[in-house]
């Protein structure tokens, strides 16, 4: 604190000094005389209790506990971490920690970490739940002369986590991007909350520690087979706009991207390289990431033909061949960056016997400087460009030694350009409900010791909220069974209904087209005969008779709650290939309509509801409405936990949709 300039009073308290580096040290806090807004504990954890206790009663605001030895050392660590947050709580006072490296503001300037030195000055903010890649990218930090507006080490997130650090960082002026690593949100709802609306003021970007889908759970739905353990979280920083990372490294180059380059306008790139081969490296990371490469207008083909040698292309990406100087490459900048239809711009160089290196980059940096559009640099090579892509970084234009980084990054900037012109979601309320008929199938199911609702239950529940099912009637004898199907109308279905059987057509459980009263009984003793064979122990509550309804287009709708951020909806092919082709996107509940419609849009099964080799168009707006129905009913009642609409069969634009197999699964609590 003393060595980073902090012009603020600093007490030192232990119970054994009477002066630390010249200042006198109090045995108890209580001994202060003045208001002491923070105090930061880096003692035994055993010792902590009875410090923060002081803390409180002296009027502290805030703690910053360093110490280690909470929760992360097992239950009784735990333990004293909740009585450490209780003692907080009973006085009022905010917490840091515990077990976490502190705090860097160096704008204040303020170091309270176990930091090696203090970074210099900037505009990035660096929230981190590892201690260890903090105290490293730390000292990167200090390497590569990168500056920071804050450094924030979360730790144990007993009190304080990433959101109240976000919202901080937000009302921040000197800072101008977050960036995360986290690897658990524990109120996943309040972050979607948050982080929507922060986005629209500064960009935040996130690395995930933790994405594998080792810890994805056996589930009984295919949507709950689905979904992994980075699902919930990926849909989550999608749907709120915040821009994802996949390494560190990615995390510090989108980093210091944002912090230096304006928002691009759109989604255009001109490339300008002295080498083909990075320039179409270049270009086929554009194609893949969606960046599109902007067409020069004639006006600047013309211009760039008068002034570039007969050998050059002056088409995008523009070749300024390998012998181009640093006066070469600004008559090109220029003339490109003039352009209209360009709305950033990617300059290469490849180190060749006539490159001059850091005249190009002071050139670069000098046609930067109150430009509106992202310029990027790609300096390729070792210790021939070292000085100048030093020089470049220096004077806040970011470069890469690889095109792919400079593409990825330019790309995360458009990503970031898409979130601010998204609008505001609004959440539909649909009032044509019937709430009593589903909370009379929840309680039926409790009654009766089950967590999963029967066939005949789950379809009521749906029909409950607006979504069209076939008739449908339960039969537990074959006399039944036949009477149903009469009341139906030929032709039927008949499948068995038991809980146990998830996958009732791999035992002949299903029995498809039944056109006549004695193929039903026929049918229904098969289908017993069988289940008895394969299932003996399978608990059977009867036979389901429905109507055979005409066969469409094969869709499946799921939801699986995720602990943290609540109901997931799953869209998109169904069938039986569901688990196999994976053609699904997910959202997190509550929907927008826009919502819906991105979920259908991002499948390849939208293209087969577009109709393809003269079918007719399906009914996409039908689909639309049902996800929005889903998304309310999974949002008012909680308890429901799993479910899957698989076949939904989609028919053509004005006919609607059907819901064939609804299976729903509720909390066992």
């Amino acid at each position: 604190m003393i060595d980073c300039g902090f012009q603020g009073r600093i007490y030192p308290v232990n119970p054994i000094a009477q002066e630390i580096l010249g200042l006198r040290c109090f045995g108890d806090v209580r001994q202060v005389l003045d208001v002491v807004d923070l105090a930061v504990v880096a003692i035994p954890a055993p010792l902590v209790l009875d410090v923060a206790k002081a803390c409180g009663e002296k009027g502290v605001r805030a703690l910053v506990v360093i110490s280690a030895g909470f929760k992360e050392t097992g239950v009784e660590g735990a333990l004293l971490e909740r009585q450490l947050l209780e003692i907080c709580k009973q006085y009022g006072m905010k917490m840091q920690g515990p077990n976490c490296l502190g705090i860097i503001n160096t704008s204040a300037p303020l170091n309270l970490s176990f930091a090696a030195a203090m970074p210099k000055k900037g505009n990035i903010s660096f929230i981190s739940q590892s201690g260890a890649l903090g105290t490293a990218v730390l000292d990167w930090a200090l390497k590569e002369d990168l500056g920071l507006a804050n450094f924030i080490s979360l730790g144990n997130k007993a009190d304080l986590d990433e959101i109240d650090f976000i919202e901080a960082m937000v009302e921040d002026p000197e800072v101008r991007v977050i960036i995360i690593y986290v690897e658990s949100i524990e109120e996943g709802e309040r972050f979607l909350e948050i982080a929507k609306r922060s986005v629209k003021q500064k960009p935040i970007i996130v690395l995930k520690g933790g994405i594998s889908s080792a810890g994805a759970r056996a589930a009984g739905s295919h949507t709950g087979a689905m979904v992994g353990s980075f699902t919930a979280y990926q849909t989550a920083f999608k749907q709120s706009g915040v821009i994802t990372a996949q390494n560190v490294e990615e995390l510090f180059n989108y980093a210091v991207t944002f912090s230096t380059q304006p928002i691009p306008r759109g989604n255009s790139v001109a490339i300008i390289t002295n080498a083909g081969g990075p320039g179409i490296l270049a270009t086929d990371m554009c194609e893949a990431l969606g960046v599109r490469l902007a067409s020069l207008s004639k006006e600047t083909v013309r211009k760039l033909g008068e002034k570039l040698p007969s050998s050059s292309s002056v088409h995008n990406p523009v070749d300024v061949l390998g012998d181009a100087r640093s006066d070469r490459y600004r008559a090109t900048v220029e003339d490109v960056l003039s352009d209209a239809a360009v709305s950033s711009l990617i300059v290469v160089l490849s180190p060749q016997a006539m490159t001059e290196s850091l005249e190009t980059a002071k050139t670069l940096v000098d046609l930067s400087r109150g430009q509106n559009k992202p310029i990027l640099a790609v300096f390729m090579g070792g210790r021939a460009v070292e000085e100048a892509s030093k020089y470049l970084t220096d004077n806040s234009v970011p470069c890469f030694e690889f095109p792919e980084k400079a593409v990825k990054a330019l790309s995360a900037l458009i990503q970031y350009a898409e979130i601010l012109e998204r609008p505001e979601s609004v959440h539909k309320v649909l009032v044509d409900v019937d709430k009593n008929a589903v909370q009379k199938y929840i309680k039926s199911a409790r009654q009766d010791g089950r967590f999963v609702l029967l066939p005949h239950e789950a379809a009521r529940v749906i029909e409950a909220y607006g979504i069209t099912v076939p008739p449908i009637k339960l039969a537990t004898s074959m006399e039944d069974a036949v009477k149903a199907a009469e009341e139906i109308g030929y032709p039927v279905v008949l499948k068995v209904v038991s809980p146990e059987i998830l996958h009732k057509s791999d035992i002949g459980g299903i029995v498809l087209n039944i056109m006549s009263p004695e193929a039903v009984g026929e049918a229904y003793n098969g289908i017993l005969t069988r289940v008895s064979r394969y299932m003996p122990r399978a608990q059977i509550y009867g036979v389901l008779v429905t109507k055979m309804v005409p066969q469409g287009m094969e869709m499946i709708i799921g939801v699986s709650r995720d602990i943290q951020f609540g109901p997931l909806i799953m869209f998109g092919l169904g069938g039986i290939y569901v688990n196999f082709l994976k053609d699904v996107s997910f959202r997190l509940a509550p929907l927008s309509v826009e919502d819906a419609q991105d979920m259908i849009s991002e499948t390849k099964a939208h293209t087969l509801l577009k109709g393809v080799r003269g079918e007719k168009p399906s009914d996409i707006n039908a689909l639309v409405d049902i996800l929005l129905r889903v998304s309310q009913l999974v949002t008012d009642y909680p308890e429901i936990v799993e479910m899957d609409i698989n076949p939904l069969f989609v028919y053509e634009v004005g006919r609607g949709c059907i819901a064939v197999d609804v299976k729903i699964t509720l909390t066992k609590g």
